[in-house]
């Protein structure tokens, strides 16, 4: 049985090598690459969630994406094929689980596997593409828009469990700007703050903004 290795568009004898490899088990906030590091390997997520951040002079954060079961994650994939350093900071944000393809294999197989090589290089344009989204958001949409629409999409039941820092990352923006735009939102009766959480309380107006801008 190859299981999730068999998810990688390999050929069975080289899907049986993968699925042979050891799973690690990484708890919350450990560092996997930071800016400047090689690529260790290809790295597939079995459980949990890893982000990945760009990281500023001033120590100010970015969030390009997260990488969940099944994901890819961009910046060891063009580590690897490049043979350039990470330019980003990879942290797991949740308990997870994890198979490193080392570097050797990797290439090995995107040499060798056509269907491995496939996956790899769809999965990158996927992550591409977000990456583009993040870029167009962050560059033409207003901050009011941006928070509105993060807070909509990682609300559970009308809650948001998330801090001003971590909001700050997911937009592109200072924690501070969060700060400011959350209060009025919060005057506006659309949130109420709480500590290390936000409850929405008028969800159709983050709608509107989120969709809107106005």
């Amino acid at each position: 049985m190859t299981g999730w290795a068999g998810t990688l568009g390999l050929a069975p004898a080289a899907a049986a090598q993968v699925a042979a490899l050891p799973v690690r088990s990484l708890p919350q906030g450990t560092v996997l690459f930071r800016p400047g590091t090689p690529a260790e390997g290809f790295v597939v997520v079995l459980e949990g969630r890893i982000e990945v951040c760009l990281v500023g002079p001033s120590g100010r954060e970015i969030l390009l994406y997260a990488v969940e079961p099944g994901q890819s994650c961009v910046q060891t994939t063009l580590s690897l094929i490049g043979n350039e350093p990470c330019s980003g900071e990879a942290v797991t944000a949740a308990p997870s689980r994890i198979v490193l393809i080392p570097r050797g294999l990797f290439e090995a197989l995107m040499a060798q596997d056509a269907g491995f090589r496939s996956h790899v290089l769809r999965a990158l344009g996927r992550r591409m593409d977000d990456i583009t989204r993040l870029l167009e958001r962050v560059a033409f949409a207003r901050v009011e828009q941006r928070l509105a629409e993060t807070l909509v999409h990682l609300a559970a039941d009308g809650v948001v469990k998330a801090t001003q820092a971590d909001l700050a990352a997911r937009i592109g923006t200072a924690r501070e700007v969060v700060s400011r735009r959350l209060d009025a939102f919060a005057r506006a009766g659309w949130v109420e703050a709480e500590r290390g959480q936000i409850r929405l309380t008028d969800l159709p107006a983050l709608r509107r903004v989120a969709a809107t801008g106005a």
